[in-house]
């Protein structure tokens, strides 16, 4: 690993790829995707901004490490399989463990965005997807 000195600058990196809307295979609903970090060898973390406008979701889906979610603005709920929905609002802070199917997203009424953190497996990916979630599923 390289040295490195108090006096090298800070890595910034000031220009990141535009916002894209997520993908209908993915997501229900409206749902935009800020990239803020990929993976660069040897780290495997990714973390992106997800925007989710009301009744916004993700399908069902799990991550080879877990997930960590970090809501900045807005309320929403997750849900693991087998258990009830949760409500989620800014300053939350939510843990899916490593194979742990769950979905997540914002409430009916409500804007929600939050920040997502996974690292991706051997096989470089960072997420598995399922079935959407049904809308009985999603008002519980």
């Amino acid at each position: 690993m390289a040295q490195i000195s108090v006096e090298d600058p800070v890595e910034i990196r000031r220009k990141r790829a535009d916002t894209r809307p997520g993908p209908r295979e993915w997501f229900t609903g409206q749902v935009w995707m800020d990239e803020i970090a990929t993976p660069v060898p040897p780290s495997r973390v990714r973390m992106l901004s997800v925007h989710f406008a009301p009744g916004g979701r993700t399908a069902w889906h799990r991550h080879p490490f877990g997930q960590i979610l970090h809501v900045t603005e807005g309320e929403g709920l997750v849900q693991r399989r087998g258990g009830g929905r949760e409500p989620i609002r800014a300053g939350d802070t939510v843990q899916a463990e490593a194979g742990e199917w769950h979905w997540h997203g914002a409430r009916p009424g409500t804007f929600m965005t939050h920040l997502a953190v996974q690292e991706a497996g051997e096989n470089g990916q960072t997420t598995e997807w399922g079935e959407h979630v049904t809308d009985d599923e999603y008002r519980g």
